[in-house]
């Protein structure tokens, strides 16, 4: 479908002058009604909005394209606005945005998908930006899409092939969130190739799948491959192939750089050797970057299961709030409304740190080493019950990356010694062989995680009852930060049995320390995807705000993705400022007689102006030290 067939003269606007990124959403919408395909004003721009609030559709260079897939939209259509003086649409390299174009489409189908790519494409140009902004009437700004769709998007494209009649150069390009970047780099490729007299297509793995796939028949003949990815793609299409595997920044920046490579003979042949999709015969990816990669597989997968867990949660206490439930140990789960949202959230919990390690597991070694990576991460959240040595504490979220890592690696080496069987056997190694060998590993190395972190908590617990007395301000800035050194692993878990200890024995400051310890890891990376965003990648920055939701109900593990993806940088911040609220809620003689509930039990807490006034500062502190630990993205991984 042509972008030109999709937008008429009623629903474009040159030169407006919008005040703020809300006023332009407005004036958008209003050009998509004039144009007739929406049904239901209010209903489309819910849709509009709750697109924004996942993270801006304002992709830089002056570029904003929101969209949203809504019942209210009859047929796919768009609009568009110049803003000679741009508006703040809040892009990723903070600059304002005076190209914007506002898709809507109706639930069946992914012609959204289409469109985008297609405007992601041909705005990439310049030269074409510019037309449009200098256009001096509809008719003419209409002719430039016209114009350029054609010379894009042929609709019977000649045959250019060299005269060996073969594509020389294939590319993929694929960033996690699958929408700007993957398609940039693209568009980069396909000039750079053009430039050089080099024949190459790119295939993208973006949001809606992967596009323009590349085939068996071109895979053999072309002379190399370039995969500018921030993700796993599937590679074992390209055993024996020349092959550069690269960022999707550097498909951006450097495209004819890396077609120079391949031309040239400068690039590794890739050999797969098992089912693993990620090997370490990479020549081209450093092996910090390898472990990023593996990382932010993890994360990336972990986030849903983060996300929609922690609001089920924190609608359970809203809920017993509302009603009026006690508030005690049954405070989240007292009506059966909360207890509903409470037992389902918790569900989603229970998988997070599972999901965690079973996808860096799988991006290191493929579908065997997810099955490792699932189980011992369920070991790491659970404990390895049948071995009753030292309390056997659940080893949590870094319990989680050590069973995600090692197993990986493990599983890579049990298939390269497994190459040395016989091929006869070759069928049952997927099915049986590497599942069961990985599977007696993860369990040897997790039984033997479980029970050390079982002694570390008893030592723990010990420690913290015997110097309760001597300083209770100490004692409030160790349980604070003990919430946030692992965020749900043995740490937190002395810390709040502690605290939960203390109320049964009148000690009520020692829970408010606890609490609010949990309450600031969150809470503080939240005000900093807000006020640093330039610290944050888009998809971080896209799932902050939700961690305003978890810290203030109490639930640290919305900390866990980010002090996941950078543990050396964001769990220091975290502990720094959790340390300072609990210290501080000592200072203050805070109390609170309810183990849990966040801001919703607020009303039982004791000095409560000055428990809210401890949070705020200790978030406040987190929040700085993230500004001066963390690193600028230079340019947003995604």
């Amino acid at each position: 479908m042509r972008i030109v067939d999709l937008l008429g003269k009623e629903s474009i606007q040159l030169n407006a002058y919008p005040k703020s990124k809300a006023e332009a959403i407005d004036m958008l919408i209003e050009l998509q009604v004039k144009g007739g395909k929406i049904a239901d004003r209010e209903e489309y721009r819910k849709g509009i909005l709750a697109r924004e609030e996942m993270s801006s559709t304002a992709v830089g260079e002056g570029i904003a394209i929101p969209h949203a897939k809504s019942p209210a939209v009859k047929a796919p259509s768009l609009a568009a606005m110049t803003v000679p003086d741009g508006v703040d649409y809040e892009a990723m390299d903070d600059e304002p945005s005076n190209l914007l174009f506002m898709i809507a489409a109706p639930n069946d189908g992914d012609v959204h998908l289409e469109v985008l790519s297609r405007l992601m494409t041909i705005l990439m140009d310049e030269d074409f930006r510019q037309k449009l902004l200098s256009a001096k009437d509809k008719d003419e700004f209409l002719k430039v899409i016209d114009d350029m769709e054609s010379e894009k998007y042929p609709d019977e494209p000649e045959e250019k092939a060299e005269s060996d009649g073969r594509i020389r150069v294939l590319a993929v390009t694929a960033c996690p969130t699958g929408i700007a970047h993957t398609y940039m780099a693209a568009e980069a490729l396909e000039k750079a190739g053009k430039k050089l007299g080099v024949s190459i297509k790119v295939e993208t793995n973006g949001s809606g799948g992967a596009k323009n796939v590349l085939t068996k028949d071109e895979i053999a003949e072309c002379d190399g491959i370039i995969v500018a990815a921030d993700k796993t793609v599937e590679m074992s299409r390209f055993d024996g192939k020349r092959v550069i595997r690269t960022k999707v920044s550097d498909g951006i920046k450097i495209p004819e750089e890396l077609i120079s490579r391949i031309e040239s003979g400068d690039a590794p042949e890739y050999r797969h050797t098992g089912p693993s999709a990620s090997e370490s015969q990479d020549g081209d990816e450093s092996f910090g970057r390898k472990i990023y990669k593996h990382l932010m597989n993890g994360v990336s997968n972990m986030l849903p299961f983060t996300v929609a867990g922690g609001i089920f949660i924190a609608l359970a206490f809203l809920i017993d709030t509302i009603a009026g439930a006690p508030q005690d140990d049954t405070f989240g789960t007292y009506t059966a409304a909360a207890s509903f949202f409470k037992t389902i959230g918790d569900f989603a919990f229970r998988f997070m740190i599972p999901v965690l390690a079973g996808y860096i597991g799988m991006s290191i070694a493929d579908r065997p080493g997810f099955l490792v990576g699932l189980v011992g991460g369920y070991l790491a959240s659970k404990g390895s019950t049948f071995i009753n040595v030292a309390g056997d504490i659940p080893s949590g979220f870094l319990g989680a990356l050590l069973a995600g890592f090692a197993g990986g690696f493990l599983m890579l080496g049990i298939e390269r010694l497994c190459d040395k069987m016989p091929k006869a056997l070759n069928g049952i190694k997927p099915v049986l062989i590497y599942p069961l060998a990985g599977l007696g590993v993860i369990a040897v190395i997790m039984c033997a995680v479980n029970p050390f972190m079982g002694m570390i908590n008893t030592g723990l617990s010990n420690f913290l009852e015997n110097m309760g007395n001597s300083s209770k301000i100490v004692l409030g800035c160790i349980l604070g930060g003990m919430m946030s050194i692992d965020m749900g692993g043995p740490f937190n878990k002395a810390a709040y049995v502690f605290g939960t200890a203390a109320i049964a024995s009148g000690s009520y400051d020692v829970m408010a320390a606890v609490m609010i310890g949990g309450m600031v890891p969150p809470v503080a990376i939240a005000l900093s995807t807000t006020f640093f965003k330039s610290r944050w990648t888009e998809e971080e920055r896209k799932n902050g705000p939700v961690n305003y939701i978890m810290g203030l109900s109490f639930i640290t593990e919305g900390a866990i993705p980010y002090a996941a993806a950078d543990p050396l940088r964001v769990i220091p911040a975290c502990i720094v400022g959790a340390a300072t609220a609990g210290g501080l809620s000592m200072a203050f003689d805070c109390t609170l007689m309810a183990p849990h509930g966040g801001v919703f039990v607020f009303a039982v807490v004791g000095n409560w102006p000055l428990y809210i006034l401890s949070l705020a500062i200790g978030s406040l502190v987190g929040m700085l030290m993230l500004a001066v630990l963390k690193k600028k993205t230079v340019s947003d991984p995604s």
